[in-house]
């Protein structure tokens, strides 16, 4: 999370929504200004031309009295926007956990499956070996050599691809972690997450409520609802308080005597009679906002009880096909290791034995894709629950 840019995007935009909420709420208080001007000036009153120079400094006060709360809905408007911006890089954070959790899990399976390749890659080349040493005593023949050399291009081939394909993963996995390509370290493996990971079989619906992307909606509807608040003071009169203090002279010596004194204070009202239907519009436009929003929002909460409903039903089947294709291949292991027996005691051929080989081969990869789908779909109930399936737990 520390180098991740998707992330340093999201925190940043979360810090500008912070300061425009903070302008959203400027303008509830009065507005104090500092002014000062020097002047020359001619000024024709009649036949009567006067000539003077003046320096000028005032304090300037403007507020805007906010009768019909359009200034406060404007300031609810910039939080409920800020608050959104949060929730939406809570949502970054957690699909970025989630995008890290299933690609070193991909990372894994690619370990344990370039492990397994080896590993056939290996009993097949003993069995070569036996299988020459019996040649050469004329038990068998030279097909069946032949066909046990043949028989070692797959898993040799598949050590190469799975070692190609562990390369590209780590360098996916280090893009996320916002780093050079690289190795990626290891820790445990697939067996032990498996083992060590609980995930009950049922969970809490108020648990949508604090997704990232339900908050988010929430708010920007929050805010869309505040900003028809805004629409409707701006159709209403607009009641301003102003005054101004300080000093003017012909210069600068005696400024600031009593003499040069200055001040006003004046109350402004302005009333919109006519402007073209444009507030009026503003004003559709700011309710149509909200039932887009409103829209958006109810469509995010049913998309978020489908995806932690899929999420939920993913967990427990993968456990059960977990189980089957485990014990499938403790079965086809053992079924291997007779076979060999019966070779090396010459009861049955290498057909046998490579029969035994393929299947255990092909379950030992089974096995390990089902134990990576299955801890995959415990990262993705983690990210369809909002960061897990303990209420009160926010992550």
């Amino acid at each position: 999370m520390a180098n991740n840019r998707d992330l340093r995007v999201a925190q940043a935009r979360v810090r500008e929504y912070r300061a425009l909420n903070g302008v959203a709420r400027s303008g509830l208080f009065p507005q104090l200004s500092a002014n000062g001007s020097g002047s020359t000036n001619k000024v024709a009153f009649g036949p009567n031309v006067v000539k003077y120079d003046a320096v000028r400094i005032t304090g300037d006060l403007s507020w805007e009295l906010d009768f019909w709360g359009r200034l406060r809905r404007q300031a609810e408007a910039g939080h409920f926007d800020y608050l959104a911006t949060r929730a939406d890089a809570r949502a970054t954070a957690l699909t970025l956990v989630s995008d890290v959790a299933t690609a070193y899990l991909q990372l894994r399976e690619l370990d344990a499956d370039l492990r397994i390749a080896q590993q056939t890659l290996e009993s097949r080349q003993t069995t070569l070996t036996l299988a020459r040493r019996r040649y050469a005593q004329g038990v068998i023949s030279e097909l069946d050599v032949r066909q046990f050399e043949a028989d070692l291009a797959d898993p040799a081939a598949r050590v190469a691809d799975f070692a190609r394909m562990r390369v590209e993963q780590e360098n996916a996995l280090a893009l996320l972690l916002g780093r050079e390509p690289g190795p990626i370290p290891r820790g445990g493996s697939l067996e032990d997450a498996v083992q060590a990971v609980e995930v009950p079989d049922s969970v809490p619906g108020a648990l949508i409520a604090r997704r990232p992307d339900v908050m988010g909606a929430q708010r920007r509807l929050q805010a869309a609802t505040a900003r028809i608040g805004v629409a409707i003071g701006n159709r209403l009169p607009t009641i301003t308080l102003g005054g101004s203090y300080g000093a003017q002279k012909p210069d600068f010596n005696g400024l600031f005597d009593r003499s040069g004194e200055l001040y006003t204070a004046q109350v402004g009202v302005s009333i919109p009679l006519f402007t073209g239907g444009r507030l009026a519009n503003q004003e559709r436009a700011a309710r149509a906002a909200a039932d887009e929003a409103r829209g958006q929002y109810e469509q995010t909460v049913l998309n978020a009880l489908r995806e932690a409903s899929d999420a939920l039903a993913g967990v427990k089947l993968s456990r059960d096909q977990l189980v089957a294709q485990a014990t499938q291949a403790q079965a086809l292991q053992r079924a291997f290791a007779l076979a060999q027996e019966r070779y090396r005691s010459g009861i049955s051929s290498y057909l046998e034995v490579l029969d035994a080989q393929r299947g255990l081969f092909a379950a030992q990869l089974a096995l390990v894709q089902v134990q990576r789908q299955y801890l995959v779909s415990t990262v993705d109930l983690y990210r369809a629950l909002g960061g897990g399936w303990t209420e009160g737990e926010e992550r």
